[in-house]
Order: structure tokens, then sequence, then C-alpha cells
């Protein structure tokens, strides 16, 4: 480092502690960044790059920002993949022997931001540790903004990593060894989501210090450990105390039901498949929250459905009595919507970042406790009576605030007027002087004015030359001689002070010194003060957004016209939904008519729908909705349907859509089959499977007799609950093999007109998949459309599997043909004299059609509404082609 200036010495010794991250280096007023930091920072930020000289013969690189405005470039920075480290003055530069020491007091990485605007209100920003130990794993998950620890554990699988992965989508994540494989592979490959490894050691002692009061013993080793790489991350990086991670929410796994990725994204729950947004998702739709603590907890309910009845129930009854009260639960919504995120308040607190109006934010919510808890107890649930009774209204911190916290204090901490008046009698006094001293001033400036006769003669103030009497250029004469004393010569004026006016100014400049330092150490106390009571803060702030989670089911449920669900008793594992409806498509659908289906399937019914129908008729749509009810009824929420019974479902998966992996090699084929693969392996008999389009992807003959087989390993060795969903027409024969397989497809309506999907489920098996009309509505030109029907009429669209089967009966069909030919058949009636040569009239294309359509009608399953109807458009049919 020989060669350099004493302060790029200093720079470059700092630096050194820090190097894979970006080193923001205080200077006066700015951040400064030198050499391959300021070339990064330049690009990354649109900043100008400049240079400076260090010592050296060339200039080296250099940028800056000013460090009132930092907070914004580093959130641009982490969120394209940076660590920030800050370093800081950290001693006074007035009694500084040489160059004023400097050290990095924090490192900002994306699991560590605490700049809430960067972050959004409504979602977590959480930082994961994974440790592993023999055959289990230990998770941890923390949110430095709102001081959430949450830790569990499970057994040594990818699967299981991966599933907690997809439940606290972390930004960072903290792992060594196998655990750090399976966190590179399970985090989503974005510029946010960044793998660190620490130290293999755990260490217990700083666990001990963080959580003093913690009894270790309870907690499985593994589990320390996950929370201990957490910690002593979070300490090496934000080098302060973290007083507000004091309580470990610890919970099993198996109590929530497990949800992979591929089910997330494909019933699009907190984001959509087609450009992951939070619109047209499950979330957005329940989001009816008035805080921002609520609406992160919603999104944390419904990523881990409960598998508990009691506490099901009880979310159930609060929600049902705030769905029945609508005045008291609009009271509630306006108190709540009266209360600041006492999560990330508290948060800032005990980081030492929040400003008076932090605190005020914070007294203002604990005001509007007394009422939320009055209106629980007036609804006459149980769990909301339990909620507010253990809702703590703090009014002695809110007292404190409210007595030391002036109304409208400046957002910065030294800035003055941070301190109501009367709360200090010592700063009383300093005030007093300060103003007294000023008034002086001002009588001052008139006597001046008086004793001189300038009547332009004004004082005024800078930081630079302090007070002092200006003069303009044209009555420098009237002034009289050796009583002022030049300070400073303007353009047009001169500047001048007197002996008693630096004497005042000393007292007031003292004054107002000592006041803004005794304001900040009041408010520090006072801070400190609450920082002591975050537990009571934290447990208060559980228990509202629990609420507001509530009554969000609660507004939407009636909203939506939803209905409570109930639960199958005992080892009865029958599901059965009323007029069900897909919450999230019916509420898209607000000038259409959203069709309503029912769903049964038991061990005498039927576990397993095998469902074909046309494109387009809604076969995904209503699978889709069965698994979305039965998800919505355990996460606590009233369902879209007139009736539900349900199961308690311990897994969910589906397979629905096409999707390949280009990254990873595989086809479209390949990643279905690996979805098969899950399911066979971790699917129980209280699971619910969905698969939609079952076997495409390769041939017909191998597609279908892999979509048989699959459905006979549900059947046979899984006997969970199921929806398969196939355009494999020749599957519907299972019905007859397999006792708990039952046929269902898609209702349509065919008119002269065309074709109507009646979105309706009915029973038996459809025949067709109008796979040529949805490419006719598709715009397809008429051309490929009339050679596509040409094709189906010629018999073009036969599979080698029917022309198969048709060879292999013919020789027993010819056999039976010839043995009716020898028998006598008595007639009852004279029969009619054979034709010796039967007449075929020639077919117009438009007859063919109705022919075509005629031999494909199931009249057996046809009413004699539907028969009549079919009739009618058909005679409507010709009439209109002219050949009636």
């Amino acid at each position: 480092m020989s060669g350099y200036t004493p302060m790029m010495e200093q720079y470059l010794a700092v630096k050194a502690t820090a190097t894979d991250a970006i080193l923001f280096y205080r200077l006066g007023d700015f951040y400064e960044m030198f050499f391959d930091d300021a070339l990064t920072a330049s690009r990354e930020l649109e900043i100008t790059l400049t240079g400076r000289g260090a010592g050296q013969e060339e200039r080296i690189p250099m940028c800056g920002v000013p460090y009132h405005a930092a907070e914004g470039y580093i959130a641009k920075l982490i969120d394209k993949g940076y660590k920030v480290a800050i370093a800081e003055q950290v001693e006074d530069p007035a009694t500084a022997k040489g160059v004023v020491r400097r050290e990095i007091v924090r490192i900002v990485t994306p699991g560590t931001v605490m700049d809430t605007r960067a972050l959004g209100d409504g979602a977590n920003n959480f930082i994961v540790g994974v440790a592993a130990s023999g055959d289990r794993y230990g998770f941890a998950a923390c949110d430095l903004t709102t001081g959430e620890l949450y830790v569990t554990s499970f057994p040594a699988t990818g699967e299981a990593v991966k599933n907690a992965l997809n439940v606290y989508r972390p930004s960072e994540a903290v792992g060594d060894g196998t655990a750090l494989a399976l966190l590179t592979e399970g985090i989503a490959p974005t510029n946010r989501s960044i793998v660190t490894t620490t130290r293999e050691e755990s260490d217990t002692r700083a666990l001990a210090e963080q959580f003093p009061d913690e009894q270790w013993n309870r907690h499985e080793a593994v589990r320390q450990h996950a929370v201990a790489k957490l910690i002593v991350y979070l300490n090496e990086t934000q080098k302060r105390s973290l007083s507000h991670i004091r309580a470990i929410k610890a919970y099993e796994s198996e109590a929530f039901m497990s949800l992979d990725a591929f089910t997330r994204r494909n019933l699009e729950l907190t984001e959509t498949v087609r450009d992951r947004s939070r619109k047209g998702t499950l979330l957005s739709l329940l989001d009816r929250t008035r805080t921002a603590m609520g609406a992160r907890l919603l999104k944390r309910w419904i990523d881990q459905p409960l598998l508990d009845r009691s506490q099901l129930d009880s979310r159930l009854d609060a929600v049902e009595a705030l769905h029945q009260d609508w005045l008291q639960r609009k009271e509630l919504r306006d108190e709540l919507g009266e209360v600041y995120d006492l999560e990330r308040l508290t948060g800032r607190i005990a980081y030492g970042t929040a400003n008076g109006r932090d605190l005020n934010a914070l007294k203002t919510s604990l005001q509007r406790v007394p009422a939320i808890q009055r209106l629980c107890q007036n609804l006459g649930a149980a769990p909301l009576s339990s909620l507010a009774d253990r809702m703590d209204a703090c009014e002695d911190l809110a007292t404190a605030i409210e007595q030391a916290i002036a109304d409208e204090p400046p957002a910065n901490l030294k800035d003055g007027g941070l301190i109501r008046a009367g709360y200090d009698a010592k700063l009383d006094s300093l005030r007093e002087a300060s103003q007294n001293g000023k008034q002086w001033i001002a009588e001052l400036e008139r006597q001046e004015r008086e004793a001189t006769g300038i009547k332009s003669l004004k004082i005024g103030f800078n930081k630079v030359f302090g007070y002092y009497l200006e003069v303009t250029r044209a009555n420098l004469g009237s002034l009289p001689e050796g009583r002022y004393e030049r300070k400073q010569t303007l353009a047009n004026a001169e500047r001048f002070v007197t002996p008693e006016l630096k004497e005042k100014e000393a007292l007031i400049l003292e004054a107002e010194e000592r006041m803004a330092d005794l304001e900040y150490e009041i408010f520090l106390k006072l801070r400190d003060r609450i920082s002591e009571q975050m537990p009571r803060l934290q447990r208060l702030a559980e228990s509202i957004a629990a609420l507001d989670v509530l009554q969000s089911f609660a507004e939407a449920s009636a909203e939506r016209r939803y209905s409570r669900p109930s639960w199958t008793e005992g080892d009865n594992y029958e599901l059965l939904i009323e007029e069900g409806r897909h919450p999230v498509v019916e509420s898209v659908n607000e000038n259409g008519v959203f069709i309503a289906n029912d769903t049964r399937l038991s061990q005498s019914d039927g576990s397993i729908l095998l469902i074909t129908g046309p494109n387009m008729a809604g076969k995904s749509t209503y699978m889709r909705q069965v698994a979305m009810i039965c998800l919505m009824a355990q996460i606590g929420c009233f369902v879209p349907a007139r009736r539900a019974v349900l199961p308690f479902i311990d897994r969910i998966f589906t397979r629905i859509g096409a999707a390949d992996d280009l990254v990873g090699g595989q086809s479209t084929f390949m990643v279905e089959m690996k979805d098969i693969q899950v399911m066979t392996e971790q699917a129980t008999e209280r699971s619910l499977i969905i698969i939609d389009e079952l076997g495409r992807g390769t041939s017909t003959d191998e597609g279908m007799a892999i979509a048989q087989s699959v459905i006979e390993y549900v059947h046979d060795h899984i006997r969970c609950k199921a929806l398969v969903s196939t355009h494999f027409h020749e599957l519907a024969h299972l019905e007859e093999s397999l006792s708990g397989l039952r046929n269902g497809c898609m209702a349509v309506k065919e008119s002269a007109e065309g074709v109507t999907f009646l979105r309706k489920l009915v029973a038996g098996a459809a025949d067709s998949s109008y796979g040529i009309y949805c490419a006719e509505l598709a715009g397809l030109p008429d051309t490929i459309v009339s050679r596509a029907y040409s094709l189906l009429k010629d018999g073009g669209s036969i599979t080698r599997r029917e022309a198969a089967v048709t060879k292999e009966a013919a020789p027993n069909r010819d056999a039976a043909e010839a043995a009716a030919k020898s028998v006598l058949q008595l007639s009852m009636f004279e029969e009619p004299p054979a034709q010796v040569k039967p007449f075929k009239a020639a077919t117009t294309p438009a007859q063919d059609k109705l022919l075509d359509k005629l031999r494909k009608l199931d009249v057996m399953r046809m009413t004699p509404l539907q028969a009549l109807e079919w009739l009618n458009d058909a005679r409507n049919q010709l009439t209109e082609s002219g050949e009636g």
C-alpha cells in the first residue's frame, strides 16, 4: 500500500475486510467508492465516474452518492445481486489525530435489507439457514425487518428442503456441506437469490447471548445448528444488537399440508403462471386485509394450510362470527385501517433506525387497541375473545410517547423540535435561552438602525461566520468609527460584528447545540425503553395480524357468497362438494355466469374420476376448483360452494399444463413423468392428485399405455382421491375393471349454430374432443379446417390400436354372423321381401356430418327432452342448408 495517501491506505485496509462487497466509504456528506467498486457502481447505478489523486501518478476511478439518499442506491445494487459494506466515521473529527478512523458498521445483503420501501409492505424478506445432521435437516427462517424467526426439522431429503424453501421464498440462504448443494438447487435462480456459506461449527455462544431465556434442551440439536448459523451470520453482517430477534417459533412440518412448487404454480396461489404477478391469484382474491402485517400473515397461511382440526375450527368459528355481523365487521375494519405496521415499527426501534415519526405511528396504533378489543368481545365468538384477551394495549408506552414526542417531529433526529415542550425542565430552559437570545438579536437590529440612521441595516446568520450586521456600500459612511469590526466584503455590501454580538452569538449557539444533543439523548432513552418491551409489542402485532386475516376471510366470503365447510367424521374419507365454483375464475367472470359443478369422491361412489371431453369445455378449471376448495377450507376460509363436506388432505399434487425445462435439458413429457414420479413416491391415502391430460407428449399407443398404468397404480396402490383428465376416450373402459373409478365428461350441445360448451360435468364418457372445431374457433384457415374434417371422415385419424382391435375382433365377428345365418328364426310378423340390390342415395356434406353425429349419439344416456332438442336442431340444420 506504499505510495498512497494516508486516507487511501485506510480505505484499502477497510476494503480488505469486505472483498466480496461494494464498499460505501463515508467522506463528509457522501459515500465514495474507488477502484473496481467505482467502475461497477457507476455502471449499475448510472452515476458519473470521476477520478481522484491518491498519491500515485495516475488518478484512481471514483464515484459517490449523497449519504442522505444512499438507501435508494443500496437497494438498486442489492436488487442486482451485489452486497454493500458501509464504512462510517467512528471517532469525532474534532479530537481525531490524523485521519479520522473509519470502520464497516454494517454489510447489506439480499436477506438483510432494512429499507422497507425496497421490499414492499405486503411481503416478508426471509433469510434461511439449513443444517444437516445424520438423517435430519434443521431449517430456520428469519425476517430481519420484523424479528420473526421460525425453525423446524424434517428427514434429510432434497424434496423436503425444496418444499420449505417454497414456503418462505428466501432472498438469501446460509448453509454448508450437503445443505449448501440443496440450497443452490432449491432457490429460484434470480438476482436476489444468493447462497452464502459459513464455517461448519455452530456457535452455541451466539445462541446463549441472543436467547438468554431460551431453554435449548427443548429443541432438537439440528434445529439449534440451523438457528446458530443464521445468528452468527447476522451478527457478522449487521454488527449491532438484534434485540428484536428474541422469540423462536418452532413448529413441526407435518402440521401443515405439503405443497410442492408445481402445485403452487399450477393452482396460482400467490403468483400467476403467465407473468408471476399477484393479480389473478388466490392471494389477491382473499386479501381484504387492512394492515401490512395482516397481508404478510395471509400469504403464510395460504402457503401453509393446516392439518389440525381444532385450529381450523377455531379459525372458522371466528370467520363465521365476523361473516354474520356486517356492522361490527365494518367498524373493526375501520379501526384496523388506522394501525400501522407494528412488526416493522418494532424492528426499526430495536435496530436503532426509528425516528420520532415512527414512535408517533406506534402511539397511534396502540391507541386503537382498546376499541379493537371491545369489538372482538362484542362479536361473542370464543376465538375472537381469546385474541382480544391476548392483546396488550401497552398504555404505558403510548403515554410515554404522547408525553415526550412532539406532534410533528422532524425526520432527522438532530434537526430540533423533536421533544415536546414541558417534558424536560433543562431542555425548556435551553429553549428559553435560545429564544431570548434571538429576541435580543432582533432588538439589537432595531437599536443599530436607530443609532446609525441606516434603515436597510440588518442582522443575518450563516454557518461559516455566525451572526453579522450587513450594511450596503452606499451607507458605509454613516457607520461610527471604531465600533464595528469588518468580517466579510461582498459586491454591494459589507458585513461587520461587534463585541456584544459575538458574546450573544456564543450563548445562542451553545444553547442550540446543547438543545439538539439533549433532545437526541432524551429520544434515545425513550427508544431504548420501548425496545426493552419488544416481546409485548411483538405479541400484540401477532394477535392483530391474525385478527386482520380472519376479518379478511369474512369480508371476501361475504362478498363472494362462500359457505362454511365441514369435515368428514371418523374413517369416512368422503369428499362432497355441491355447486362448487373456481374462486378466481368466478371473480374475473363478472359479466357472465359461472357454471357450478358437484363433486363426490368416496369409497362407494369412486375415489378416482376419469374426465373426458372436448378442449375448452372446462376440465382443467373444474379439477383446479376442487383442489382450491380443499385448500381454502384448510386455511380456515369459507369456500365457493353451496355445501362442502371435506376430508383432511395431507398433500395436493397437480400436473396441469405443458411445460418443459430447457435449461435442465428436459422435454415436456419428461417433466410430466418427473411430476408423476414424485406423486407415486410421496402420495398417501389422504392425498389429492390432479393430472390434466395424462400421457400426452409421446405416441398415442405409449401415451395410453402409460396413462392406464398410472391410473391403475393410483387405484390399486395409493388409493387416494384423484381427478384425471384425458383425451384418450378409449380409457373409459377402465370403469369396468377398476371398482373405484368412475367416468365423467364435460357436456356439449351441438346445434345448427355450432358447438356450445356447457361447462357442466355429467356422468359417462365423451367420444370427441372437438379439436378441429377449436382450431376453427382459433382462426385457422378454412383450407386447413376443411382438410382436417375430410381426413377425419376418411378415417385418417384412426389409431393403430383401433385398427388392431378391429382386426383381432374380425374372425370372431364373422363366426358369430355365420352361426346366426344357420339358425331359422320364426317371426311373429310377415317380413317384407328382401331387396335384391339395396339403393344408396348420394348424400351431401351437411348430411354426412349429421349422419356422423347421429352414429356417435349415445341415446341411452339422453333424456327425452334432450333427444327432442337434438332432433329439432338437426331439422333446423338441414332446413338452413336447403336439404330439409
